[in-house]
This record gives structure tokens, C-alpha cells and sequence, in this order.
């Protein structure tokens, strides 16, 4: 059997395994088939094993006409809004006629005769409005209700690119990265699956008759110009194409060559997908061996399916042309990259819409369609545009598979487990192979399942790598739990991680990272360019890099030149926040001050040595919360509350984010972030175990009997106190719910001997003691997989769960941590807060213009540029936790999420920071380790260790000469 064959066999192995599985695991009622929530929550993400997921949709539908005809809806003739903000525009940007303007929040629908009933693509005219910088979403309904899993959520794009068309440099000769600025323009988008493993945009099912189609906001606004129904068109494969060259006589073009830089890409679909520079190689253009070139883009940030880079071209003569790529793929080693490819607007024929890449180590000159018959493209004199975006291609298949597997692999889990918990007794046969019938037959059925889509993967790239090992490792565990079902129970931890790597596994292949130095259009006779260096280019440009490691200063951060007001600001977190800051200082604080900023990149441990050897910075930013006191008791931070307008700058922030930085009457730092915990709660799961929403903490009790009986968990915060010295969030929370506070008599001792913290205390413990909390958890993921449905997080765990948890997009929220029910019958909500700060030194030279510094890095303007530039660089987990009330309301945040985010930020209240403070935190944890570890009673516990609390203060209060 050919290679060719062989391969189209295992695929159809592979479908056929799945579409037998869907067929097992189709539930016969969706209102009492319970979903799979022990490990995976897979389902949500393209709905196989549902009756609302796509595949099933169009199974209902697939003996319907796909009628050949198009239906145009204008924006403007909606029959009904619901919300505000809802306007009909004229010549909006450029348009010929009228279109509506749709808000951030709202829904407008438009009634649409349907005479032929049928599947119909989808696709609307739309212009991004200005908003927060992030993607639109909608939500799509059709007479009031979502068609399929999928539809809940679309997503348009924004078009980025660089801010100027030139890439500019510092004064010591380095590119600077370029910023990348929303271009808005008139754009078409289609109904289609956000996650890309639909390669085709979606159809949708129209009956005959009027039919309601509904657009509901749910993040960032938009106007719309029509909307329109149509078929998508059958692509010609380039045999074809070919034979109608030849039948019309188009000539192969002569003498041709374009050389596009990849960094020169007209426009993107997203802020990360910026140039960036890459020093692996000397033959990457332009090249320098000691300076910064920006000389690449895409990478490790243009990975995700959907993602597009698109460059222009100026052709000057008609003809068929070749197009070659020098391009790197080093990241999927046993798998392979994929790219479509659009000119102009369209694919210019079927193989386009596939591209593979292949791993290789260095970088690699490919011609598509290969070096002996290049694939040629027809273009015309004129300006085209080439657009290349990330496909999952011939991978998507094989992730549905393996999602399927998950599933049911989740399913056995969930079923063992209620039987045997999630702790099983090792010298007891729970005989599970009769307590669950189909047991051995679904490991069975799934081994062979993974083994196939692992033996296609081996087979189409060649190699057996780390990318199919979590495959075959899942396939030796069931086949020996076939050959041996006893030993089921004893393998279940081990079975639950790798169902979990199985998991994770998706979301690594679902990545497809690939680097582009430039594309060349050109003639097929043309000689193209080494891709690979030569030994002797090796050897002068690691010589090279080495001798500049001595001679360059890596620390400085952008421009370093010289002006009569001039300022030193060290930043002690990464590089990367370092360019962006300095970006923002050279845009627009420097030229509205005149001030120059020395900007310094180091480590966070050297201000205190620096400071006391009298070489520290004027200003130093992002530190943590209990620095700013411990600098001030020692007369070496300034005291804020000197400058006139101090008391207008910190109206931009709440009273809970100024409270760590009172000391002694002054305030010796400004708030950068403030974070504080919500609660996260899986719907889908809440919903299925009939649960609703806990608003207070005996709501919180009534409900941990019904997740404990489904082997569930509920997650409280316990932070590692002994390390960051940082009060417990939960004891926190209840501290303060219950009119509490950490010291008292005007700071000079700890006020938890009270009542109120000895309950707290108390309360605290028994979630552990009485109710086996897990001590140790990993909630994210837990909470991904199911088995925590419910927690209380930092609200940043929002931005790790939507990336790194996209498959359970849309079927989560946060929101109001529960709260202590008063005796008057309100519901008090206050948690604790976690600052860094911004902190000017007492021994500044140039206190005034350092003021000035401090006032314009937290200013609304500046912290939503920098929250946004985060966003753009690092993706949405990096969303900024400003501390400016009015930048947060202006950074990316669904509306829904940021009500709820606003909410609980009113609760908030600070932790004051006092000299000794720093054994709250470590004795608390301590008292609370010898109640959960050694039985203690909690009273006793905490009382024995206050007493070290109140020494420590009493000590360092003698220290600093304070009353006592």
C-alpha cells in the first residue's frame, strides 16, 4: 500500500472512530443527561458529544437544500433594540448610505422573508468604533434563541498595525519596538467558529417565513452595515486552475522579483502580532550583531487559529508568479504548523486553504507547492494584498477526536469516582468492572482511538516526539486497565493526570506558531536566497554577540539623552514593561514636561543597598505594598502629602488602595495595581447540580454537602504567608465582614485577641477541620476540569482562565465574594486588598519633577495606554489591575464582567501596614498550621502566637523611636 493510501486510511480510521463515539455518547434527553464535569469540560468547546453542539446541528439539517441565492439585510431597518446607544448614522467613515451604530451593551434584531427554507452562511459589513481595544463579541439568535454551541459567541476583528511606517531607534542605535494602533476600516466578517476547528464559516438553518435574527453585545461596539445570507462558493483545486491558465493563455511573468519584509505587514488582527527581533541567525534581514534589529514577526505571538498578518504588494506586470516564504517553525516538534493563504480578499484555490510547516530547527527558504513545481498565483498589474492566517487545518479532526475521548474518559472517571472517592482503599477489590459493565469496553474502544490519531501524527511528520508521547502513554494505561480492571481503582490518580494531559495536549497542538523573516514574489526562473548560515557566519556572529555582551548596556531602556530636567526611575519587573513604560515617557511625558527620564530595568532587591549607599533613583516603581512604610520608618521615602495637589491626585484611587502607604500622618506611595479577591463559579456545572449562586456564607455551608457528595470541591484562597508575609484573603474577608480590624490603640498592637477575630479565626480553620477543604489545590485548573466549580480567587485568575481555559469560555463568571449577613439583614461583602506601588526616594535631588513623574505614570490617561500596550504585547493575561478607578472602567473588560469587577471593588478595604507588621501574616499562617496539622484548639492557637505579634511591633516601635 502507497504512502498516499496508507495515510488516507488511518484518517478515516480516525473519523470513523469518532463518528462512532458521538453515536455511543449522544445523550437521549439533553434536560437529565448530566454534563461531564470530573476532568475535562471538553464539551463546550465544539459540542461533539451534544445535542446543542454544531456537528450535531448540522446532522439534524443535513437533508435540507442549501438554496442558491443571496439575502442582503441593511443595518439601519431593525425592527427592534433593546438597551441604548442604538443610532442610524450617515456616510459613517466613508460609507456610501446609512448604517446603525451598535453599543457595547444591548440587543438589535431585524425581521428577514425567507421563501426558499434551507442552510445559509453568514456574513455582516461591519466598522469597529472606537472602544477598549479588544475584539468584538456578539452573540447570534435566531427567533430568540442560540442555533447551536458556537453561536453564543462571535468574534470581529480589529485591524492593527505599527504606528509609524518606519521602525525608529534610540539614541544608542536599537529598533524600538513599533506600537501597534488600531487602523479601523469597513470590513466583512463571517459567522464562523471562533476556536477553528470549523474550517467552513457556519450555516445556519432559515425557515420559510419571517424569521428574527438578533445581535446581542457583549463586548466593545460596532456599527453595522448589512448583514447578508449567501452560500459559500466550492474553491477549484490548482490542477484545475491550472488547466484554465493554460486555456486562456496567461503567461508565466519574467524577471520578476519582490522582496516584502515580514515586519512590514500593512495591517494584523491583533496588537501582539507585532515585529519583533530575532538574533538566531545572521542571514535574518537586517541583521546586526550587537544592536537591536527588528526584523521578524509572528512567532510564539501568532499561534491561535484565526489570527491573520496581511502584506501589500505592488506588481508591475501581469503574469503567474511563485511565492516563497523564509520562514521558522521550531516549536511543534511531532507536529506541524498550518496556514491559509488569501490574495485579495479570497483563497486562490483549495490547496491555500492548508498550508503545512513542518518542524525544523533553523530557518528554511519554502517555496510553496515545492522547489520542482511551484504552485503559480495569477496577479494582475496593481497593488494586491496577501493575507496569511492561522489554520488548524488537518489537525482539527484529529482534536476533535481526542476531545471525544476526553469526554468519555471523563464520563468512567466520574462513575469510578462515585464509588470509590477520590482517595481509594489499596487493599480493597471494588470490583468496578461489574459495578460498571462498559467499562473495559470504552478503555478499549479509546485506546484504539488514541492509538490511531497518535500513528497518523508519527506517519505525517516522519518522527515520534514529546507531542505524541502523552498519547501513547494514556493508550498503555487503558490497555493494561483492560488486561487488569482491578487495579483500576489503585491507577486513579495517575489515570486523572493523564486524562488531564490529554487536555492539555489539545491546547498545545491547538497552538501553531511559525516566524516570517520576508516573502519573495517573484518569476519561477529567479534564484532565491539562502535561508541557512554559513559556518563561517556562525562562528563571527556568536564571536560577535559575545564581545557586545561586554560592551552594551542592556539595562538602559530606550532613549538615555540628556536634558536640563532629568529624573532617574528604576522598574524591577521585566523588560518588557520596561519598553512599554519607556514608550509611553518619550510619547508623551517628555514632550509635555520637557523632563528626560533615565529609565533603569533591575532586580528588585538592589533599591535598599542602593538607597543606603546613597546611589538609589528618584523614583521606583511597581514594589510591593509593605515597602513604602518600612522605607518611611526609616526616613527614606518622601512624604507625599507635602505637594499641593496631593489631595486631588489621590482622588484617582479608592481609600482601600492608599491605606498601606499611611504612616505617621503622611503617605509615602501612590497605588499602581490593586488586586482583591471574587468569587469564580462554573453555571454550567452549578446549574446541573441545581445550585444557585451562594450570596452569603451559610449559603457557602448549604452547599458544600451537595459538591462533597459529587467529589467536588469548594476552594477558599491559602496563600504561602510564611514566603510574602501577606494576611490570609479568607481570614481577611471574615475579619472585616464582621466589623474587625488587625491593630489597634493607634497601631501600637494587634487587635485580633477580639471576639471578632477569635470567630473569624475560628470559622476560618473549621473549613479545613470540620469540612476537609483541600489545604493544597490548583484552582485554575481545577476549576477548568470541574472538580472545584466553585471558588474565591484574586480577580486575575479571570485573565489565566480565559487563556488558558478557552474551551470553557462563555459557561463561567465571577462575581460578589459571599458576605456575613448583619443583624440589621444587610449582607456586609468587604474582602482585603494587595497593592504595588510607585515610591519617590527622601534623598531625590528633584522631588518636584519626580512628583511630576508620579502624577503622569498614574494618571487615567497613561494607565489605561499602559494597560492596553500590556494587553496588546502579552495577550489577555495581561490585563493591567490598575489601581486609577477611571482606567479600569477603560481597559478591555466585557461590560457584564466589569459591573460585577466594580461591585466587589467598593467592599474593598486595605491592610495598614505598621512597624512589625510584617509577623501578622507569618503568625497567623503558623497559628492556623498548628490548628489544621497538630489539632489545636483555635483560641489557644492564635492567642499564644499574638503574643510574638505584639512583641515584634513593641520591638520595632523602640527601634524607630515611636510611642509604645
Amino acid at each position: 500500500m502507497n504512502t498516499r493510501k496508507k495515510k488516507k486510511v488511518i484518517v478515516l480510521m480516525v473519523l470513523a472512530a469518532l463518528l462512532l463515539s458521538l453515536w455511543a455518547f449522544l445523550p437521549s434527553d439533553s434536560t437529565t443527561q448530566p454534563h461531564v464535569y470530573a476532568i475535562g469540560g471538553f464539551d463546550a468547546v465544539t459540542g461533539l458529544s451534544e445535542e446543542d453542539g454544531y456537528a450535531a446541528y448540522l446532522n439534524r439539517h443535513s437533508t435540507v437544500d442549501r438554496p442558491n441565492e443571496t439575502i442582503r439585510i441593511e443595518g439601519e431597518n431593525f425592527v427592534e433594540t433593546l438597551g441604548d446607544g442604538f443610532e442610524i448614522v450617515n456616510q459613517l467613515e466613508g460609507l456610501d448610505g446609512q448604517a446603525v451604530v451598535t453599543p457595547e451593551e444591548g440587543t438589535i434584531s431585524w425581521d428577514v422573508s425567507i421563501e426558499d427554507p434551507g442552510l445559509y452562511n453568514i456574513k455582516i459589513h461591519y466598522f469597529p468604533l472606537e472602544g477598549k481595544s479588544s475584539s468584538i463579541e456578539r452573540e447570534f439568535t435566531i427567533n430568540g434563541e442560540v442555533p447551536f454551541k458556537g453561536a453564543e459567541i462571535l468574534l470581529f476583528d480589529r485591524i492593527w498595525a505599527n504606528r509609524y511606517e518606519e521602525i525608529q531607534r534610540d539614541d544608542r542605535d536599537n529598533d524600538l519596538r513599533p506600537r501597534q494602533v488600531e487602523k479601523p476600516e469597513w470590513q466583512i466578517g463571517d459567522f464562523k467558529d471562533r476556536n477553528g476547528y470549523f474550517e467552513e464559516s457556519y450555516s445556519f438553518f432559515l425557515d420559510k417565513g419571517i424569521q428574527s435574527l438578533s445581535l446581542t453585545s457583549l463586548r466593545e461596539p460596532m456599527a453595522i452595515d448589512y448583514i447578508e445570507l449567501y452560500q459559500n462558493k466550492a474553491l477549484k483545486s490548482y490542477e484545475e486552475l491550472e488547466n484554465e491558465y493554460e486555456a486562456k493563455g496567461i503567461k508565466v511573468a519574467q524577471d520578476q522579483y519582490m522582496l516584502i519584509q515580514a515586519e512590514d505587514a500593512i495591517s494584523k488582527s491583533s496588537p501582539t502580532l507585532f515585529p519583533v527581533s530575532d538574533r538566531s541567525s545572521p542571514t535574518v534581514i537586517p541583521y546586526d550583531v550587537s544592536k537591536i534589529r527588528i526584523n521578524t514577526i509572528g512567532g510564539l505571538n501568532w499561534k491561535l487559529p484565526g489570527q491573520w498578518i496581511e502584506w501589500e504588494i505592488d506588481v508591475e506586470e501581469d503574469g503567474l508568479y511563485q511565492l516563497a516564504l523564509k520562514q521558522k517553525q521550531n516549536q511543534l516538534r511531532g507536529v506541524y504548523a498550518t496556514r491559509s493563504l488569501m490574495i485579495d480578499g479570497e483563497y486562490p484555490f483549495e490547496e491555500m486553504k492548508r498550508i503545512r510547516f513542518n518542524y525544523e530547527r533553523d530557518w528554511k527558504m519554502d517555496v510553496l507547492g515545492g522547489d520542482e513545481q511551484p504552485y503559480l498565483f495569477h496577479l494582475t498589474k496593481g497593488t494586491h494584498r496577501i493575507r496569511m492566517t492561522v489554520s488548524l487545518g488537518d489537525i482539527a479532526p484529529l482534536l476533535q477526536t481526542i476531545e471525544s475521548s476526553v469526554l468519555q474518559l471523563n464520563e468512567m472517571y466520574r462513575k469510578v469516582l462515585m464509588i470509590t472517592s477520590n482517595t481509594p482503599d489499596p487493599f480493597r477489590d471494588y470490583q468496578l468492572e461489574k459495578r460498571i459493565p462498559n467499562m473495559t469496553e470504552v478503555f478499549a474502544e479509546q485506546a484504539e482511538i488514541i492509538q490511531s490519531v497518535a500513528d497518523y501524527l508519527e506517519e505525517a511528520t516522519g518522527e515520534r516526539s514529546d507531542k505524541v508521547a502523552v498519547l501513547h502513554s494514556m493508550v498503555r494505561q487503558l490497555e493494561e486497565m483492560v488486561k487488569y480492571p482491578e487495579t483500576v481503582a489503585k491507577q486513579l490518580k495517575s489515570y486523572k493526570i493523564n486524562v488531564g494531559g490529554l487536555g492539555t495536549w489539545i491546547l498545545t497542538v491547538r497552538e501553531q506558531p511559525l516566524s516570517l523573516d520576508y516573502l519573495i514574489v517573484s518569476s519561477p526562473e529567479q534564484k532565491l536566497p539562502r535561508a541557512d548560515a554559513t559556518i563561517l557566519e556562525v562562528i563571527g556572529h556568536e564571536l560577535g554577540a559575545y564581545v557586545s555582551s561586554y560592551t552594551e548596556d542592556y539595562d538602559s531602556i530606550g532613549n538615555t539623552g540628556e536634558k536640563d530636567k532629568a529624573i532617574t526611575v528604576w522598574i524591577t519587573t521585566g523588560r518588557d514593561q520596561a519598553q512599554v513604560l519607556k514608550s509611553l515617557i518619550d510619547d508623551s511625558f517628555t514632550p509635555e514636561t520637557d523632563i528626560s527620564v533615565k529609565l533603569r530595568l533591575v532586580p528588585g532587591n538592589i533599591l535598599l543597598p542602593a538607597t543606603l549607599a546613597g546611589e538609589g533613583p528618584d523614583v521606583a516603581m511597581q514594589l510591593g505594598e509593605d515597602i513604602p512604610v518600612n522605607y518611611a520608618m526609616r526616613d527614606a521615602a518622601a512624604d507625599l502629602t507635602k505637594f499641593d495637589d496631593f489631595d486631588e491626585v489621590v482622588t484617582r484611587f479608592r481609600d482601600s488602595g492608599i491605606e498601606p502607604y499611611k504612616y505617621n500622618g503622611g503617605v509615602f506611595a501612590l497605588p499602581e495595581q490593586q488586586t482583591f479577591p471574587m468569587l469564580f463559579y462554573r453555571k454550567d456545572i452549578l446549574d446541573e447540580l441545581e445550585l444557585t449562586t451562594p450570596k452569603t456564607w451559610q449559603d457557602i455551608y448549604n452547599m458544600i454537602s451537595v459538591l462533597q457528595k459529587h467529589n467536588m470541591e469548594f476552594y477558599l484562597p491559602l496563600e504561602t504567608t510564611n514566603a510574602n508575609m501577606v494576611p490570609n484573603a479568607t481570614f481577611s474577608m471574615l475579619l472585616y465582614q464582621n466589623g474587625g480590624q488587625f491593630y489597634g490603640d493607634n497601631d501600637t498592637k494587634s487587635a485580633l485577641d477580639s471576639e471578632i477575630s477569635m470567630e473569624a479565626f475560628k470559622k476560618w480553620s473549621q473549613f479545613y477541620t470540620s469540612y476537609k477543604f483541600p489545604l493544597i489545590a490548583d484552582f485554575p485548573n481545577r476549576f477548568r476540569t470541574g472538580e472545584m466549580p466553585i471558588g474565591i480567587a484574586d480577580y486575575t485568575t479571570y485573565n489565566m482562565l480565559t487563556v488558558m481555559a478557552p474551551e470553557i469560555k462563555g459557561l463561567w463568571e465571577f462575581t460578589l465574594v459571599p458576605g456575613t449577613e448583619l443583624a440589621d439583614g444587610t449582607v456586609n461583602h468587604e474582602v482585603a486588598s494587595h497593592t504595588t506601588a510607585v515610591l519617590m526616594l527622601e534623598n531625590s535631588k528633584n522631588k518636584e519633577i519626580s512628583w511630576e513623574f508620579m502624577k503622569w505614570w498614574t494618571d487615567k490617561e497613561t494607565q489605561v495606554a499602559y494597560g492596553r500596550e500590556m494587553e496588546g504585547l502579552m495577550g489577555e493575561a495581561a490585563r493591567y489591575p490598575t489601581a486609577n478607578i477611571e482606567a479600569l472602567e477603560e481597559l478591555p473588560w466585557p461590560i457584564e464582567d466589569y459591573k460585577n469587577l466594580e461591585s466587589q471593588w467598593k467592599w474593598v478595604r486595605g491592610i495598614p501596614q505598621v512597624p512589625g507588621g510584617y509577623f501578622t501574616g507569618r503568625h497567623l499562617d503558623n497559628a492556623f498550621r498548628k490548628v489544621v496539622n497538630a489539632s489545636e484548639n483555635p483560641r489557644e492557637a492564635l492567642s499564644d502566637y499574638i503574643l510574638y505579634i505584639n512583641d515584634e511591633i513593641e520591638i520595632k516601635r523602640k527601634e524607630f523611636n515611636l510611642p509604645y
